[in-house]
């Protein structure tokens, strides 16, 4: 079983910060260790999209410039062919999830890193309780 005790680095900084703060700093850790793998997994299990491909789809979306529906319905079209080619079960799906991969840790957030576990999820006795 992991030890959850906090050294005596964290202890002092405990003392000297109020408990508040203290709150707020681990709850900023834990939201920016594990909001990319939450983003991942519903984009997994709810969507045919990895990040690439929602990144792409994103950006296409706000490039409408006509305002005609006929149009708009064509590049609407064309756009899903484009950025489906990039998600799950695409053709180019191994682009997309390694393109995926690279904004995962390219975002700032994304502190957790495989040298907490392998998975990007942190262990639970960096909570430092």
């Amino acid at each position: 079983m992991a030890d959850i005790r906090p050294n005596a680095e964290e202890e002092e900084e405990r003392k000297s910060q109020s408990t508040m703060e203290w709150v707020r700093e681990k709850y900023n850790e834990q939201y920016d260790a594990w909001m990319p793998w939450i983003e991942d997994t519903f984009l997994k299990y709810f969507t045919k999209d990895n990040r690439t491909s929602y990144v792409a789809r994103d950006g296409l979306d706000r490039t409408k410039v006509t305002g005609v529906e006929q149009v708009d319905k064509l590049q609407d079209g064309v756009n899903d062919l484009a950025t489906s080619q990039v998600g799950q079960g695409g053709i180019l799906q191994p682009v997309g999830d390694l393109a995926s991969e690279g904004m995962k840790r390219a975002d700032p957030r994304g502190k957790g890193g495989k040298d907490n576990g392998g998975l990007g999820i942190p262990v639970v006795s960096g909570l430092g309780l």
